[in-house]
């Protein structure tokens, strides 16, 4: 497996648009997102690249490159892209289309509703930049784009948690027939799945570690975080278990429904989303509505706020989605 670890950083900056989430010595991938549509695209001629003069900055220029001729550039109209998105999906085509998450929900969630989704049609759209992943504030934050992509009806929603996670989900979410939101991290990408023995089924809600005293839900790098925690927990023999849920809908009700029913745990969801509308009140929509509420139930999100502009490790300390965070708050409710 071609890995490379991040390199040191000096000082802390305001992030980038393109810039990684991986922690110093952390192991990454290059542009799995990108390199995994370049592979399935060899054995699927119907599949076609679109975006919205983000290429670059959602590594679909790699697709750009291998097929030329099944590639398509739309410029700056994100309304545009999901349009023709869905033209495209109606003459047998399935567009992967990629720009941020803020364009791709907020700007152009109209065409996504009513072009696409109404019409059950077969477009995938990647969209960077999810949640807390750049430190360029309000404009590019997309903290909200679950609640917006939740609310369509027969969307498919999935948050990864890393490059092994991507890597999998792509020829899955293509084999799906109809539309689906997937959040992309995108450049040099955390790899820590495949220590657990781990395969994306879409859908599933996988269990990383078990423990006793408090069970972890979360998707997308959260995981990642969580798995921190876990580690962090158990050297004051806290023992800790982490369900991924990569799927955010349809959610895996039964494997949560099975986790949560055991008996004395904590119970937290952790996602890199508002507090409002994403993973959280899903479960606890599904734990309230089938009378499995626990005793003890807590979130780990984001704020319902516009969130500050700033260096992302700083931004994730503020805001409580750090693993030094998010082990102090754990402790306090234990």
């Amino acid at each position: 497996m071609n890995t490379t670890t991040t390199p040191a950083k000096p000082r802390l900056t305001t992030s980038a648009m393109i810039a990684s989430i991986a922690g110093e010595g952390q192991r990454v991938k290059a542009a799995p997102f990108g390199k995994a549509l370049v592979e399935l695209g060899r054995e699927r001629p119907e599949i076609v690249g679109m975006t919205a003069d983000l290429a670059k900055y959602t590594d679909l220029h790699l697709f750009g490159q291998a097929y030329p001729e099944r590639f398509f550039q739309m410029g700056m109209a994100e309304q545009l892209l999901m349009g023709a998105a869905g033209g495209m999906a109606k003459e047998g085509f399935i567009p992967f289309v990629t720009t941020y998450a803020v364009f791709g929900t907020r700007r152009a969630f109209d065409f996504v509703h009513q072009v696409i989704a109404e019409e059950n049609l077969n477009v995938k759209m990647c969209c960077a930049l999810p949640g807390l992943t750049t430190g360029y504030g309000p404009s590019h934050q997309a903290t909200e784009d679950l609640a917006l992509m939740r609310g369509i009806p027969g969307l498919t929603i999935v948050d990864p948690c890393d490059a092994l996670d991507i890597e999998q989900a792509v020829p899955q979410i293509a084999d799906h027939p109809g539309p689906v939101y997937m959040r992309l991290l995108r450049g040099n990408v955390p790899l820590v799945l495949d220590e657990y023995d781990y395969k994306f089924e879409l859908g599933k809600a996988k269990l990383l570690r078990d423990g006793q005293d408090v069970l972890i839900i979360s998707s997308g790098f959260m995981t990642m975080r969580s798995l921190e925690v876990a580690q962090a927990l158990e050297k004051d023999s806290v023992k800790a278990a982490v369900l991924h849920v990569p799927t955010i809908k349809p959610l895996d009700e039964a494997t949560i429904l099975s986790e949560v029913k055991r008996a004395g745990r904590l119970v937290v969801v952790a996602e890199n989303h508002s507090v409002i509308g994403g993973l959280g009140e899903a479960v606890a929509g599904l734990l309230l509505n089938t009378g499995n509420a626990p005793k003890q139930f807590r979130q780990i999100a984001l704020p319902d706020a516009f969130l500050d502009a700033g260096a992302l490790p700083t931004l994730h300390d503020r805001y409580g989605i750090s693993t030094e965070t998010m082990t102090a708050r754990i402790k306090g409710w234990l």
